[in-house]
Protein backbone atom coordinates (compact mmCIF):
# COMPACT_ATOMS: atom_id res chain seq x y z
CA UNK A 1 0.00 0.00 0.00
CA UNK A 2 1.05 3.61 -0.72
CA UNK A 3 1.66 5.27 2.30
CA UNK A 4 1.76 8.83 1.21
CA UNK A 5 1.05 9.97 -2.44
CA UNK A 6 4.07 11.29 -4.49
CA UNK A 7 4.10 15.05 -4.89
CA UNK A 8 4.77 14.92 -8.75
CA UNK A 9 1.76 12.67 -8.87
CA UNK A 10 -1.36 14.89 -9.20
CA UNK A 11 0.64 16.72 -11.63
CA UNK A 12 1.38 13.90 -13.84
CA UNK A 13 -2.48 12.88 -13.55
CA UNK A 14 -3.43 16.59 -14.37
CA UNK A 15 -1.01 16.51 -17.49
CA UNK A 16 -1.99 12.97 -18.26
CA UNK A 17 -5.94 14.40 -18.41
CA UNK A 18 -4.67 17.13 -20.78
CA UNK A 19 -3.02 15.30 -23.28
CA UNK A 20 -6.12 12.94 -23.54
CA UNK A 21 -8.44 15.77 -24.02
CA UNK A 22 -5.94 16.35 -26.68
CA UNK A 23 -6.38 13.14 -28.30
CA UNK A 24 -10.27 13.23 -27.94
CA UNK A 25 -10.50 16.00 -30.02
CA UNK A 26 -8.60 14.40 -32.92
CA UNK A 27 -10.27 12.46 -35.34
CA UNK A 28 -10.22 9.11 -34.37
CA UNK A 29 -11.96 5.90 -33.37
CA UNK A 30 -13.38 5.26 -29.92
CA UNK A 31 -11.38 2.15 -29.14
CA UNK A 32 -8.48 4.07 -29.74
CA UNK A 33 -9.88 7.10 -27.15
CA UNK A 34 -10.44 4.57 -24.88
CA UNK A 35 -6.72 2.64 -25.53
CA UNK A 36 -5.13 6.06 -24.82
CA UNK A 37 -6.93 6.09 -21.59
CA UNK A 38 -6.18 3.22 -20.32
CA UNK A 39 -2.70 3.88 -21.26
CA UNK A 40 -2.65 7.18 -19.55
CA UNK A 41 -4.33 5.21 -16.39
CA UNK A 42 -1.52 2.87 -16.44
CA UNK A 43 1.08 5.86 -16.45
CA UNK A 44 -0.09 7.73 -14.05
CA UNK A 45 -1.35 4.71 -11.26
CA UNK A 46 2.37 3.25 -10.69
CA UNK A 47 0.83 -0.27 -9.61
CA UNK A 48 -1.34 -0.40 -12.61
CA UNK A 49 0.60 -2.43 -14.65
CA UNK A 50 -2.57 -3.52 -17.06
CA UNK A 51 -5.94 -1.38 -17.67
CA UNK A 52 -8.60 -2.50 -19.41
CA UNK A 53 -12.20 -1.00 -19.99
CA UNK A 54 -15.44 -2.85 -20.06
CA UNK A 55 -17.84 -1.57 -21.84
CA UNK A 56 -21.78 -3.75 -21.01
CA UNK A 57 -24.63 -3.18 -23.26
CA UNK A 58 -27.84 -5.09 -23.84
CA UNK A 59 -26.12 -7.88 -25.70
CA UNK A 60 -23.89 -8.27 -22.69
CA UNK A 61 -20.21 -7.01 -21.52
CA UNK A 62 -16.86 -6.45 -23.79
CA UNK A 63 -13.49 -5.29 -24.08
CA UNK A 64 -13.30 -1.87 -25.27
CA UNK A 65 -9.93 -1.63 -24.84
CA UNK A 66 -6.88 -2.37 -22.80
CA UNK A 67 -3.40 -2.34 -22.47
CA UNK A 68 -2.27 -5.48 -22.96
CA UNK A 69 -4.15 -8.75 -24.58
CA UNK A 70 -3.42 -10.93 -21.68
CA UNK A 71 -6.39 -8.62 -20.06
CA UNK A 72 -8.71 -9.30 -22.22
CA UNK A 73 -8.67 -13.41 -21.75
CA UNK A 74 -9.16 -12.41 -18.29
CA UNK A 75 -12.00 -10.17 -18.77
CA UNK A 76 -13.41 -12.40 -21.36
CA UNK A 77 -13.56 -15.10 -18.57
CA UNK A 78 -15.37 -13.70 -15.92
CA UNK A 79 -17.93 -12.32 -18.75
CA UNK A 80 -18.53 -16.00 -19.57
CA UNK A 81 -18.62 -16.32 -15.83
CA UNK A 82 -21.13 -13.14 -15.45
CA UNK A 83 -19.38 -12.24 -12.00
CA UNK A 84 -15.81 -10.47 -11.16
CA UNK A 85 -14.69 -7.72 -10.24
CA UNK A 86 -15.49 -5.59 -13.29
CA UNK A 87 -19.19 -6.94 -13.65
CA UNK A 88 -19.58 -6.43 -9.68
CA UNK A 89 -18.16 -2.45 -9.93
CA UNK A 90 -21.07 -2.12 -12.37
CA UNK A 91 -23.46 -3.62 -10.98
CA UNK A 92 -23.46 -2.24 -7.65
CA UNK A 93 -21.74 1.26 -9.05
CA UNK A 94 -18.86 1.59 -6.68
CA UNK A 95 -15.53 1.04 -7.24
CA UNK A 96 -14.55 -2.79 -5.96
CA UNK A 97 -11.51 -3.84 -4.80
CA UNK A 98 -9.68 -7.21 -4.24
CA UNK A 99 -6.58 -9.52 -3.94
CA UNK A 100 -6.37 -13.16 -5.45
CA UNK A 101 -7.56 -14.60 -1.74
CA UNK A 102 -10.30 -12.12 -2.19
CA UNK A 103 -10.98 -13.46 -5.81
CA UNK A 104 -10.82 -17.43 -4.61
CA UNK A 105 -13.54 -16.53 -2.54
CA UNK A 106 -16.05 -14.18 -4.84
CA UNK A 107 -15.17 -15.87 -7.97
CA UNK A 108 -13.26 -18.48 -8.22
CA UNK A 109 -13.76 -18.50 -12.45
CA UNK A 110 -12.60 -15.13 -12.69
CA UNK A 111 -10.11 -15.95 -9.89
CA UNK A 112 -8.71 -18.72 -11.61
CA UNK A 113 -7.83 -16.55 -15.05
CA UNK A 114 -6.35 -14.22 -13.01
CA UNK A 115 -3.81 -16.61 -11.40
CA UNK A 116 -2.75 -18.15 -14.59
CA UNK A 117 -2.26 -14.61 -15.88
CA UNK A 118 -0.26 -13.77 -12.51
CA UNK A 119 -2.45 -11.36 -11.51
CA UNK A 120 -2.82 -10.68 -8.07
CA UNK A 121 -4.82 -7.43 -7.05
CA UNK A 122 -7.63 -5.80 -9.19
CA UNK A 123 -9.44 -2.29 -8.99
CA UNK A 124 -12.45 -1.68 -10.98
CA UNK A 125 -14.64 1.60 -10.87
CA UNK A 126 -18.09 1.92 -12.64
CA UNK A 127 -18.46 4.15 -16.08
CA UNK A 128 -21.72 6.11 -15.49
CA UNK A 129 -23.13 8.08 -18.21
CA UNK A 130 -26.40 9.93 -17.97
CA UNK A 131 -27.16 7.91 -14.78
CA UNK A 132 -26.75 4.97 -16.55
CA UNK A 133 -23.96 2.35 -16.15
CA UNK A 134 -22.36 1.32 -19.17
CA UNK A 135 -19.51 -0.57 -17.97
CA UNK A 136 -16.34 -0.22 -16.01
CA UNK A 137 -12.28 0.87 -15.79
CA UNK A 138 -10.43 -1.71 -14.48
CA UNK A 139 -6.91 -2.20 -12.96
CA UNK A 140 -4.82 -5.50 -12.64
CA UNK A 141 -1.32 -5.97 -10.52
CA UNK A 142 1.18 -8.73 -9.39
CA UNK A 143 1.60 -7.15 -6.25
CA UNK A 144 -0.63 -7.93 -3.54
CA UNK A 145 -0.95 -5.00 -1.66
CA UNK A 146 -1.70 -2.51 -4.56
CA UNK A 147 -3.78 -0.22 -4.86
CA UNK A 148 -5.25 2.05 -1.81
CA UNK A 149 -7.84 4.78 -1.47
CA UNK A 150 -5.63 7.57 -3.39
CA UNK A 151 -5.64 5.26 -6.28
CA UNK A 152 -9.53 4.95 -5.78
CA UNK A 153 -9.88 8.48 -6.41
CA UNK A 154 -7.49 9.13 -9.00
CA UNK A 155 -9.08 6.61 -10.99
CA UNK A 156 -12.30 8.15 -10.79
CA UNK A 157 -10.86 11.21 -12.47
CA UNK A 158 -10.18 8.82 -15.60
CA UNK A 159 -13.66 7.45 -15.17
CA UNK A 160 -14.59 10.36 -15.60
CA UNK A 161 -13.19 10.77 -18.64
CA UNK A 162 -13.66 7.59 -20.34
CA UNK A 163 -18.12 8.15 -19.83
CA UNK A 164 -17.22 11.66 -21.35
CA UNK A 165 -15.41 9.96 -24.26
CA UNK A 166 -18.21 7.31 -25.22
CA UNK A 167 -20.52 9.78 -24.37
CA UNK A 168 -19.00 12.08 -27.08
CA UNK A 169 -18.76 8.95 -29.76
CA UNK A 170 -22.24 8.10 -29.23
CA UNK A 171 -23.11 11.29 -29.94
CA UNK A 172 -21.10 11.38 -32.96
CA UNK A 173 -22.36 8.43 -34.45
CA UNK A 174 -26.26 9.49 -33.52
CA UNK A 175 -25.01 12.35 -35.36
CA UNK A 176 -23.57 10.75 -38.40
CA UNK A 177 -26.96 9.00 -38.58
CA UNK A 178 -28.96 11.37 -38.99
CA UNK A 179 -26.76 12.64 -41.87
CA UNK A 180 -27.08 9.97 -43.69
CA UNK A 181 -31.02 9.80 -43.22
CA UNK A 182 -30.79 13.46 -44.28
CA UNK A 183 -28.84 12.81 -47.42
CA UNK A 184 -31.05 9.82 -48.27
CA UNK A 185 -34.34 11.70 -47.63
CA UNK A 186 -33.22 14.47 -49.96
CA UNK A 187 -31.95 12.21 -52.53
CA UNK A 188 -35.49 10.79 -51.81
CA UNK A 189 -36.77 14.06 -52.70
CA UNK A 190 -34.92 14.89 -55.66
CA UNK A 191 -35.75 11.36 -57.70
CA UNK A 192 -39.39 12.24 -56.47
CA UNK A 193 -39.29 15.25 -58.06
CA UNK A 194 -38.10 14.19 -61.48
CA UNK A 195 -40.55 11.88 -61.66
CA UNK A 196 -43.34 14.08 -61.19
CA UNK A 197 -42.00 15.86 -64.23
CA UNK A 198 -41.96 12.99 -65.94
CA UNK A 199 -45.59 12.49 -65.34
CA UNK A 200 -46.40 16.36 -65.93
CA UNK A 201 -44.57 16.12 -69.14
CA UNK A 202 -46.05 13.04 -70.88
CA UNK A 203 -49.27 13.41 -69.76
CA UNK A 204 -50.05 17.27 -69.32
CA UNK A 205 -50.54 17.49 -65.80
CA UNK A 206 -49.78 19.58 -63.26
CA UNK A 207 -47.59 18.95 -59.74
CA UNK A 208 -50.56 17.84 -57.41
CA UNK A 209 -52.10 15.59 -59.81
CA UNK A 210 -48.25 13.62 -61.03
CA UNK A 211 -47.85 13.16 -57.09
CA UNK A 212 -50.80 11.52 -56.71
CA UNK A 213 -50.63 9.60 -59.29
CA UNK A 214 -47.08 8.45 -57.53
CA UNK A 215 -48.85 8.17 -54.33
CA UNK A 216 -51.67 5.82 -55.75
CA UNK A 217 -48.42 4.05 -57.60
CA UNK A 218 -46.87 3.05 -54.20
CA UNK A 219 -50.26 2.42 -52.68
CA UNK A 220 -51.52 -0.05 -55.05
CA UNK A 221 -48.02 -2.16 -55.18
CA UNK A 222 -47.30 -1.29 -51.58
CA UNK A 223 -43.69 -0.25 -52.62
CA UNK A 224 -42.31 3.18 -50.85
CA UNK A 225 -42.92 6.16 -52.95
CA UNK A 226 -39.15 7.15 -53.41
CA UNK A 227 -38.49 3.54 -55.19
CA UNK A 228 -41.94 3.99 -57.60
CA UNK A 229 -40.50 7.48 -58.62
CA UNK A 230 -36.72 5.21 -59.09
CA UNK A 231 -38.57 2.94 -61.33
CA UNK A 232 -40.56 5.08 -63.25
CA UNK A 233 -37.20 7.06 -64.08
CA UNK A 234 -35.52 3.86 -64.60
CA UNK A 235 -38.05 3.28 -67.59
CA UNK A 236 -37.43 6.22 -69.11
CA UNK A 237 -34.12 6.02 -69.37
CA UNK A 238 -34.02 2.43 -70.98
CA UNK A 239 -33.11 2.44 -75.06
Amino acid sequence: MQEHVPAGQLDEATEALEELAGVLADDQSMEDALRQLAESVSRVIPDAEDVSVTVVTPEGASTAAATDERVVAIDSDQYAAGNGPCLEAARTRRPVRATREDGRRRWPEFARAAERADVCAYLSAPLVIDDDVIGSLNLYSSRESAFDPFDEALLRLFTTAASTTITGFRRYDRSRALIRHLQAALESRAEIDQAKGVLMAAHGIDDSEAFARLVAESQRHNTKLRDVARNLLASVRRP
